[in-house]
């Protein structure tokens, strides 16, 4: 099995939904809960982890990828098909973080996606995926790029069905700090694919404030929990 698929174990991590999009561009995650506002303080997973075949094999998942665009994308599912389930809406949505690995200046982070509602919805294509800190919480740099090595397909989760998207977190520190202009970053903001209502999991990293420089790469949304669980 892949790095996508069963290689990591994950762990519950913390949702937080908001009503108002924010549109721009390893370790134990804390508990579970909803919020209907940013989230200000709470416990977090950290973007580091020990390198291994794993993290190698996820290095090649994401080395081709479209310019970043905005943390978000249109509110219906375009693609489900007639008759089929609707788009999953982020409140039908529970983001759980897995165990991540590093490699090469660099962290691969698993993320699943459990359709925690009453009837089947799809996915398809990409989350939007940005860091995010600071009281009030907002954006940090740009929206993570898109990774083209394998092609977006729908997906149909039933009631505890699981997705995921595996996202790759460049290291701050290869960059000058004059470029980079850093800043620690307590969460994931996460648009789930095809909805403008993003869900914050507490996750400490290093981002770059400065558009000139991104750091993430996020692949498609497939069917599985990547994480193991």
């Amino acid at each position: 099995m892949t790095l996508r698929k069963s290689v990591l174990t994950g762990a519950a991590g913390l949702v937080m939904v908001v009503t108002a999009a924010t549109v721009a561009g390893c370790g134990s995650p804390a508990a579970s809960s909803l919020s209907s506002s940013p989230p200000a303080t709470t416990g977090s997973s950290s973007a580091s982890g020990g390198a291994g075949s794993a993290a190698a094999s996820a290095s090649a998942s994401a080395s081709s990828v479209m310019p970043s665009g905005p943390a978000s994308s249109a509110a219906v599912n375009p693609h489900t098909t007639a008759g089929g389930p609707p788009g999953c809406a982020t409140r039908d949505l529970k983001v759980t973080i897995g165990v991540a690995q590093g490699a090469a200046g660099s962290v691969y982070q698993v993320i699943d996606f459990t359709n925690i509602g009453t009837a089947s919805c799809s996915l398809y294509g990409y989350p939007g995926i940005a860091l995010a800190g600071g009281t009030p919480v907002t954006q940090i740099g740009q929206a993570a790029s898109r990774s083209t090595q394998t092609g977006p397909a729908l997906i149909t989760l039933g009631p505890g069905d699981v997705g995921n998207t595996l996202l790759r977190i460049t290291q701050a520190q290869n960059y000058p700090t004059s470029k980079c202009n850093p800043m620690a970053s307590t969460y994931l903001q996460i648009y789930p694919p095809n909805q403008t209502t993003p869900i914050y999991v507490g996750y400490k990293s290093t981002g770059c404030s400065a558009n000139s420089v991104n750091l993430l790469t996020v692949s498609v949304v497939q069917s599985g929990a990547g994480s193991g669980n």
